[in-house]
Order: structure tokens, then C-alpha cells, then sequence
């Protein structure tokens, strides 16, 4: 199969590119750096010549509310466009477990239109909804860093390796439509600030981690919408085993 990667130059794209080409298939990494625009357009139509499936992990470059919301429903808006033109028979997009619980969640609000635009384009389609990556704990840490302290909730999280995600994505791009979602995560649940904890034992730098239910991007999250229930497909990737790996 001809398979199209739109965000296919990120974190989680590369991935997929790399194990789907492993596959034997013919791989096309879309992404503004090998000039496909899906927000203006540009490139879409001569990157899905031929193509059989599209596989979007692309991401708003913003968590701002309205700017996500513009970005996830304008890309959906001129992927299907091109999809139709071009007779793809597969869509293969990548959201997030819970994304449809907290609608007063704005970039969960975006997420959940663009799986809407899925589900209603007339393009066969799978969804695959991840937890939060490993990668993401970092930066979400310095993010809540004040001075010495990172300061974080005792929100419940599950996440999950980027190439746990990546396989998911890669076995869904080379089966058959789904009409549906499936949910992945990690192994283990954890609160955030004790995943903080952890991230500081494997790699201390000086900072110490204080809960406070307020801070961060996930303060007031309710327990139980980022760790998915008893249908969730568990990875095997320990959070722990993963930091020390890396």
C-alpha cells in the first residue's frame, strides 16, 4: 500500500513511517518540512496521489483553546477534501483516551471535533486514543517549575511510550478500517506529581516535586479520564524502565 503520514516528521509520526515502511509498504512523511501545508492546503493533493491510507498524528503547534480548535478542524476540513479526490479508502487518525469526558477542556474540545470530522467524512476510518507519552512528563514538569520546586497535582495518569503508541498507530494503518476507536495505555497508573517524583529519582537535578491541586495543565482533572477503563489495551513499557533507558 502507498500510506501518507501527515505530522509524519514528529515525535510519534517518524515512528510510524519507520515501522510501516518495515512493513513493505510505500511511506510518504507529510509534514511543512517536506512541503505539505494541511492548514493552507499546499502539497496535500500530490502527497496523496495514489494513496491508499492516511495515517494523521499531526498536532496544533498551541493548547490555546480557539487556536487548537482551528487547527484540528481546518486540517480535517482539507485532509478529507483531498482524501475523496484522491480515493483513499483508510483514515487513521490519533486522539486521546477520556478526550470526550471534560468538555469544559478546551484542546480536548478541538480533539474531539476533529474526531467528529473523522467520523462523518464518508472515509472509512480507525481511531486510536493514547494516554499521555513518557515524553510529555518532562516538559509538563518544567512547565510547573518554580525556582526549585515543580509543582504538580495528584491528577491520575497512565501513560504510555511513544513507541508503544507508534506500533498502535503502525497496526492500524496496515489493517483493515475499524469504524471505531481503540484506547491504548501504559502499564501502570501513577499521580502526576509521584510520576514527578519518579522522573527526579532517575534524574536528579536539585529539584523537588510539592502536590498542589492547582498547578499545571491537568489541576482539576477528574480521576479516572486519562487512564482509560477495562477495555484499554495495556503496552508493556514501565515508566520507570523507560527513563532509565533513556
Amino acid at each position: 500500500m502507498k500510506i501518507v503520514v501527515v505530522g509524519g516528521t514528529g515525535l510519534i509520526g517518524s515512528q510510524v513511517v519507520a515501522l510501516v515502511r518495515d512493513g513493505g509498504h510505500e511511506v510518504v512523511a507529510a509534514s511543512p518540512s517536506t512541503g505539505v501545508d494541511i492548514l493552507t492546503g499546499e502539497g496535500l493533493a500530490e502527497a496523496l496521489k495514489g494513496a491508499d491510507v492516511v495515517v494523521d498524528v499531526s498536532n496544533s503547534p498551541s493548547f490555546e483553546p480557539e487556536a487548537a480548535l482551528d487547527f484540528f478542524t481546518r486540517s480535517a476540513r482539507n485532509l478529507i477534501e483531498a482524501e475523496k479526490e484522491a480515493g483513499v479508502r483508510h483514515h487513521v487518525a490519533l486522539s486521546i483516551v477520556g478526550v470526550d469526558q471534560v468538555p469544559d477542556y478546551g484542546y480536548y474540545r478541538a480533539k474531539v471535533a476533529q474526531e467528529e470530522a473523522v467520523r462523518s467524512n464518508g472515509v472509512p476510518y480507525s481511531i486510536v486514543r493514547a494516554t499521555q507519552f513518557f515524553e510529555f512528563i518532562a516538559p509538563v514538569m518544567d512547565m510547573s517549575t518554580q525556582g526549585m520546586e515543580v509543582r504538580l497535582p495528584s491528577t491520575q495518569l497512565r501513560p504510555i511510550a511513544s513507541a508503544d503508541v507508534a506500533a498502535a498507530v503502525a497496526e492500524a494503518a496496515q489493517g483493515e478500517p475499524s469504524y471505531g476507536v481503540r484506547n491504548i495505555a501504559g502499564p501502570e497508573v501513577q499521580t502526576l506529581d509521584r510520576l514527578g517524583e519518579i522522573t527526579l529519582a532517575v534524574k536528579p537535578d536539585g529539584r523537588s516535586v510539592v502536590t498542589d491541586e492547582a498547578a499545571g495543565l491537568f489541576a482539576g482533572m477528574p480521576d479516572g479520564v486519562l487512564v482509560g477503563d477495562d477495555t484499554v489495551h495495556v503496552a508493556s513499557t514501565r515508566y520507570e524502565d523507560w527513563l532509565k533507558q533513556n
